[in-house]
């Protein structure tokens, strides 16, 4: 057995344990983890003789926030995705300006969300002095990247630092993540007819050769932050924008010059025009800044911010649901106290960092009093957390009427 081998195979080990984070207990996973050290073993001959391929995906539509096409790739794959992230991440993470939020660690949405707030403050001086800001999209974002782009700008960060894996071995599975067709062999999940209305820069499905990422990889998103790499340093540094963040592929400008920004949208259009890209002429917004402004879930004000309307509706939907749930059966299953707990409080953590308190407690005295006997709140309320004795005694009842 080979040094290299050897070598990527403990490296697989640690891409395992990282790709099962957030996937325990899905059947995929259970499948894996059934023969691990064998599936491993084979992952890792496939990729050393150069006959790794990666599965088919699953294709279906998710409708919130927004309706977005996702392809799920296969477990197997997703060891490989969490495998190149690990071996190349700090060194495009070298690269990137630092107000590029997305998929970065210790950053995030509320972080982005906060460097808008200080941003605001400084650019207006304390909010003493008019100031503006200046918002553009980009059309259909990951459907238009270029995959030999991509893989271009990997190589020229790698090429002369110290990796993980072997150069040669990195350069294979790159190509074979990069330039992966994922709508060849897809099953669909779900029906047909979720793509009949989504706009066609929206879908993957129809692309020409060459062109577009899966929404929903790993990968994907790390190379989301580094296909704009050079835009954002041009941004920062050519054009001399001080107030400036990226969200993936939202982005906020500021100033104290309106005409400053007004000048800003071609230029900035003409460089995306380089990379395959266009701005969604829909979606440029410019307004006093004391107007504020949405950007990522949050609507930003002077002093203050508030969760978005679509966001406001998504939280009382989920409430909704959580009481189907709970009505549905006298014999709640557990999976189903987990998925409300899980919801409720994805959607708590979203409120406690806006000025929504009023929000948080007249969404939660609408739940009915079943809802508090499985829960119990944490004492600043925005956490919820299961009432294990009234569980117990719910199942041991349930339990006995059943045989």
């Amino acid at each position: 057995m080979s040094e290299d081998f050897e070598n990527l195979h403990y490296q697989l080990y640690l891409a395992y344990y990282a790709a099962r984070k957030n996937k325990r207990n899905t059947i995929n996973q259970l499948k894996f983890e059934v023969d691990l050290e064998q599936n491993l073993y084979k992952l890792a001959k496939q990729i050393i003789t150069r006959q790794y391929t990666p599965k088919p995906s699953i294709a279906f539509m998710v409708f919130k926030p927004v309706k977005r096409e996702i392809f799920a790739a296969d477990f197997v794959d997703r060891v490989v995705h969490h495998l190149l992230y690990k071996a190349i991440y700090s060194d495009i993470e070298k690269i990137l300006i630092h107000d590029t939020y997305s998929c970065r660690k210790n950053k995030g949405t509320l972080y982005g969300i906060k460097r808008m707030q200080k941003f605001m403050r400084s650019c207006t001086e304390n909010y003493q002095k008019q100031a503006y800001v200046l918002k553009l999209d980009i059309k259909g974002y990951f459907m238009h990247m270029h995959h030999q782009i991509i893989y271009e700008q990997i190589i020229s960060v790698i090429k002369n630092h110290n990796l993980d894996l072997e150069l040669s071995t990195l350069d294979y599975l790159l190509k074979k993540v990069i330039f992966n067709d994922v709508t060849q062999n897809c099953r669909i999940k779900g029906s047909k007819k979720d793509w009949v209305d989504l706009p066609h820069d929206k879908s993957l499905f129809g692309k020409p050769g060459g062109v577009g990422l899966p929404i929903g990889n790993l990968t994907s998103q790390m190379f989301g932050n580094l296909y704009l790499n050079e835009l954002d340093h041009f941004i920062k540094q050519d054009l001399d924008i001080k107030y400036y963040g990226r969200y993936v592929d939202d982005m906020v400008f500021m100033s104290q010059d309106q005409n400053k920004l007004k000048t800003l949208i071609p230029k900035v259009n003409a460089s995306l025009n380089k990379v395959g890209l266009v701005l969604h002429p829909k979606k440029i917004y410019m307004q006093s800044i004391d107007k504020g402004f949405l950007f990522l879930g949050q609507y930003i004000k002077p002093y203050r911010s508030y969760i978005s309307n679509r966001t406001k509706h998504n939280f009382y939907q989920a409430l909704g649901n959580a009481c189907t749930l709970l009505f549905r059966t006298e014999a709640i299953a557990w999976n189903d106290i987990k998925s409300i707990q899980s919801t409720i409080n994805s959607y708590l953590g979203i409120l406690r960092h806006a000025n929504a308190f009023n929000l948080m407690k007249h969404g939660m005295q609408r739940m009915p009093g079943r809802f508090y006997c499985f829960f119990r709140f944490v004492p600043d309320r925005y956490k919820i957390y299961i009432n294990q004795e009234f569980w117990q005694w719910h199942y041991s009842l349930t339990y006995q009427s059943t045989n």
